[in-house]
């Protein structure tokens, strides 16, 4: 039998890189000092909000029945089912937030003009037969600078960023999702777990995610009801790092994206179980699930990451008896030619045990510290497990374990003691 070791889980004390989402140009963008709106500027216009408007504003249902007087919930909020903007206070309820939105207005005038003069100091420059490299680029920063200081005040602008509504084409709706990715929570979660179930440096060898991957999976089922059911059941977010049962995950999961750069670019998708027991060394070795090389993505790309290509098909996890809990890793990686398409001959049955990753990413270019997406889960052995063996895998399951003590006793426990 085997006995079951873990190696190679040493503690990783690299830290998380929180990248800077506005460069030192920004410092140059923001020198120029923005004089005190003049006093004719006119005021926002915007007629007063009616009793109705601020019911919808604050999403507060009119009772309906005995007792029923609070909040009920949300209606969905995007760009398919998108909602209104509405101030949350009238005109002339509170002056001094009719100055800010004044001020707020003119300034944004002032880097609007700036930023008109920039791109047409960046069009002579572009019209030059021996063009300044070095100028070029500057200017190209600074635009995309002034492209975002000149409307991420807006309150409008920043409502639709923070629900769901944001034009992932406009620079500065990409600038404030990125932002809230990397700085409230949801970026900070995943290397967290990345780190603490030791992904990194089991897997690879660093990483740095430059997009949102989120995996969405079937919501487990009750405990009170059989696991193989004919309910459908809703597709639900799963949160890094927690364990699933093996009877969500049978089919594919549903892949979530959002790219902050507008350009097509290739990246090869993957998934990974990092531990599946090597009996003949005493340790534990990798199993490749899923590969989709050559999937396109930018920030206008559809989501959830249609999926039609079917390159090496979808093993469901099948997290062996007698083992524990088995980390599975989904990777989306950037190729090294962003436009360049890769062939990558399709594994065998065979070949899928101990994939090595390491030497696949060298061998075709992808590097998880360039940029990327990752996600991971948990899961260890039930019932349904045997039935993948038995329907998918078409093979006998096998069952691992401790080697059993000795008994010492064996022999004269087998002899009759009253004769």
């Amino acid at each position: 039998m085997f006995a079951l070791r873990r190696f190679g889980r040493a503690s990783v004390t690299s830290g998380i890189r929180r990248n800077a989402t506005v460069s030192s140009v920004a410092a140059e963008a923001s020198s120029t000092t923005t004089p005190p709106p003049p006093a004719q500027v006119p005021e926002q216009t915007s007629e007063p909000v009616s009793s109705e408007t601020s019911a919808q504003a604050s999403n507060v249902s009119s009772p309906k029945g005995k007792g029923r007087t609070g909040p009920f919930k949300r209606p969905a909020i995007s760009l398919e089912k998108p909602r209104q903007y509405f101030r949350p206070i009238g005109v002339g309820v509170l002056p001094a937030y009719d100055e800010a939105l004044k001020y707020i207005k003119y300034d944004s005038v002032a880097r609007k003009d700036e930023l008109a003069s920039y791109k047409e100091a960046l069009a002579k420059e572009l019209a030059k037969e021996e063009k300044d490299e070095d100028e070029v680029e500057r200017l190209t920063e600074k635009v995309h600078i002034l492209e975002i200081q000149s409307e991420i005040n807006i309150p409008s602008i920043r409502w639709k960023a923070n629900n769901g509504m944001a034009d992932l084409n406009k620079p500065v709706y990409r600038h404030l999702v990125e932002k809230r990715w990397r700085e409230e929570g949801a970026l900070d979660l995943l290397m967290e777990r990345i780190h603490q179930m030791n992904v990194v440096p089991d897997l690879l060898p660093s990483l740095h995610p430059s997009l949102d991957l989120r995996v969405n999976y079937p919501e487990a089922p009750p405990k009170s009801v059989y696991l193989r059911t004919r309910i459908k059941r809703r597709y639900e977010r799963v949160e890094p790092g927690v364990y699933l049962l093996p009877e969500q995950t049978r089919k594919p999961p549903r892949l979530y994206t959002t790219v902050f750069h507008t350009d097509p670019r290739l990246y090869t998708l993957l998934m990974v179980d990092l531990d599946v027991p090597d009996e003949e060394n005493r340790t534990f070795q990798t199993y490749l699930h899923w590969m989709q090389p050559n999937l396109t993505l930018s920030s206008s790309s559809p989501s959830p990451i249609p999926l039609s290509t079917s390159h090496t098909s979808y093993i469901p996890p099948h997290p062996q008896r007698g083992t524990p809990y088995h980390r599975y890793v989904i990777l989306l990686l950037p190729q090294q030619n962003p436009t360049e398409r890769i062939h990558i001959p399709v594994p065998t049955q065979a070949e899928r045990l101990g994939f090595n990753y390491r030497a696949f990413a060298e061998k075709y270019g992808l590097d998880g510290s360039k940029g990327g997406g990752a996600h991971m889960f948990r899961e260890v052995w039930d019932d349904t497990v045997s039935q993948i063996y038995r329907n998918v895998l078409k093979t006998d399951e096998p069952v691992y374990g401790k080697l059993p003590k000795p008994d010492p006793y064996a022999e004269i426990k087998q002899v009759k003691k009253y004769i």
